[in-house]
């Protein structure tokens, strides 16, 4: 995934601050303890996002202190605790970045294609036991990688097309809860916010890949008509947020629900924001949002 989702921090809590980053550092542990130490370096908020909505509405999180990987030498860390939710998250998190990296290999240039080479038989192993834990989100995730490179070889000048897959892919990531209501609501949820980062990572990706001859839905929809391209990105993208919006109000995620709140209500328009007006890269590189431990870390 691409680390768009993330909550804005100033309009957190302390404790709501704090639950996230246990959260961030639990969803590390089990990464690394299921799927290797490989597995921790594709770590981000997408995937802190997705493990949130995974876990059980309870009014405090369940957690304990570990020691960080990257900070061995200092006091140990507040985690969440490892759950089948958590589980399940972190075998997700693998799959998707792992076939994140087959992509990179087949679209990307000379070195691109060189890392993420490296990186793929480094993650094969850990990829593995997580589709062996998983096989139907795996399945879906090679079932709709394959549609969206057909739309991409076809140059296809449909945005809804090209971002309905990458939204059934997290779609299928919702586990089946026997409760009709709640399934419906989190596969909703997660469909839209699929859809929307699909269209900013466009977006976002934009001017580079028109320099590069590569294929962009909004430049094989729009042609270069810049007005209209914003005009019709800022609709969608705000008809997806309202629909993700009204899916989370059918939910109840206990103690998770406000830092859900944040990201979805605060978090995706700011993000959007600093897309559209071409610095979102440079603060990522800067790290100024950064969240994850010690507000260094930023994917």
């Amino acid at each position: 995934m691409f680390g768009y989702i993330r909550p804005c921090r100033e309009e957190l809590k302390v404790r709501e601050l704090e639950n996230y980053q246990a959260m961030y550092c639990g969803l590390c542990q089990v990464m690394g303890k299921r799927c290797g130490f490989t597995a921790r370096m594709l770590l981000n908020y997408d995937f802190t996002f997705l493990a949130m909505l995974l876990s059980p509405p309870d009014p405090r999180p369940s957690t304990c202190m570990r020691r960080c990987p990257a900070k061995l030498f200092l006091r140990k860390k507040c985690t969440c605790a490892s759950g089948p939710w958590l589980e399940a998250a972190a075998d997700e998190s693998v799959i998707l970045s792992y076939w994140k990296v087959q992509d990179s290999m087949a679209d990307g240039g000379f070195w691109e294609r060189l890392g993420a080479g490296a990186l793929s038989l480094l993650l094969r192993r850990g990829y593995r036991r997580a589709a062996a834990a998983r096989p139907e989100f795996d399945r879906e995730v090679r079932l709709q990688l394959e549609t969206l490179h057909r739309l991409e070889e076809e140059r296809a000048p449909s945005l809804d097309r090209t971002a309905d897959t990458f939204a059934r892919i997290l779609r299928a990531a919702a586990p089946k809860t026997g409760n009709e209501t709640e399934d419906r609501a989190l596969e909703q949820l997660l469909y839209h916010v699929g859809r929307w980062i699909y269209l900013v990572d466009a977006w976002d990706d934009l001017r580079e890949d028109v320099a590069a001859g590569r294929y962009n839905p909004i430049h094989a929809r729009f042609g270069g008509r810049e007005e209209e391209e914003q005009d019709y990105l800022r609709t969608t993208l705000l008809h997806s947020r309202n629909l993700a919006l009204s899916a989370f109000a059918l939910l109840d995620r206990g103690c998770w629900g406000p830092v859900l709140g944040n990201i979805l209500y605060m978090g995706m328009p700011m993000v959007e924001e600093l897309v559209f007006r071409g610095c979102w890269k440079e603060m990522k590189r800067q790290a100024v949002l950064g969240i994850g431990p010690g507000s260094t870390r930023q994917n």
